[in-house]
């Protein structure tokens, strides 16, 4: 299977984070994934890059940013918790690592999910394993083949209701759902073409069109 290399969506800095995730926990440790950073155990009473986690129990971490509290939960999108986002909610940047892939944090359908940049994919595709988490309604959908590394496998045409990366969220985008796990949700050109790409470098900058 080919190798991936995990890379980060890069926000602006600011002295508040942009957004917090909980990824899971690690005994009564939560694991905040922030500002697309790589995720962090952080235990009750500790801090992380203004974070300070106050207590967990469950699936669930209550933590403070600003003075202000929030409950997270594994599996839901990225909060939302002070700062200013990027401006107008149009614009993306990346930025490559040694492996030359590009990765963020979003969401699908309201739900955290992890995406790889592939402009060889015809739409955002991803997995059965992750359709079901995300709550996509695949079965519902068109049943076609998909080709892979491994063979042709099964799989269905679906409709995601919003497809978000970082402050950028598009609405109605066609979706591919294999039956073979994924390794990732692919960002493919059903998001892809919304935007105007431009890479210099290492760096990818993504510029909403419509």
């Amino acid at each position: 299977m080919k190798a991936f290399v995990l890379l980060c969506l890069l926000l602006p800095f600011a002295a508040l984070a942009q957004s917090v995730a909980l990824q899971g926990m690690m005994g009564n440790r939560a694991l905040l994934i922030i500002d697309g950073s790589a995720p962090r155990g952080v235990a009750p009473g500790d801090a992380h890059q203004g974070v300070r986690v106050l207590s967990t129990t469950g699936d669930e971490a209550v933590v403070e940013i600003g003075g202000k509290r929030h409950t997270l939960r594994v599996g839901d999108a990225p909060a939302s918790v002070g700062g200013s986002g990027p401006r107008g909610g149009n614009r993306i940047v990346l930025t490559a690592g040694s492996g030359g892939h590009f990765f963020s944090q979003g969401a699908i359908n309201g739900r955290a999910a992890q995406f790889m940049v592939d402009t060889g994919a015809t739409a955002v595709s991803m997995g059965l394993p992750d359709a079901r988490r995300l709550g996509v309604p695949y079965e519902s959908g068109q049943r076609i083949q998909m080709g892979t590394a491994n063979g042709v496998v099964p799989a269905w045409l679906v409709r995601l209701d919003s497809v978000r990366v970082g402050d950028v969220e598009v609405f109605g985008v066609e979706g591919i759902v294999s039956q073979q796990p994924m390794p990732y949700v692919l960002l493919g050109n059903s998001f892809l073409a919304r935007f105007q790409m431009k890479r210099d470098n290492d760096q990818m900058v993504l510029e909403r069109r419509y």
